[in-house]
């Protein structure tokens, strides 16, 4: 998909360099895939303490598949 978007210079300059990217469109997917990873990250650890597992680890070791 084809999207025009007004970037700084100085951010889109210091993407490339440290993406080592030969094209700034994949410079800016490749940030884009990243955020997008640390975000998701970042939504499971908030989860951390909310659920409630009750599975035996030997049990899931020795459950039938």
């Amino acid at each position: 998909m084809r999207a025009t978007v007004t970037i700084d210079s100085k951010n889109l300059n210091e993407l490339l360099y440290e993406t080592k990217a030969r094209s700034k469109a994949s410079a800016v997917n490749e940030a884009i895939t990243v955020y997008l990873r640390q975000r998701k990250i970042e939504k499971i650890k908030s989860l951390k303490g909310k659920l409630d597992f009750i599975a035996d680890l030997d049990d899931l070791r020795h459950r039938e598949r």
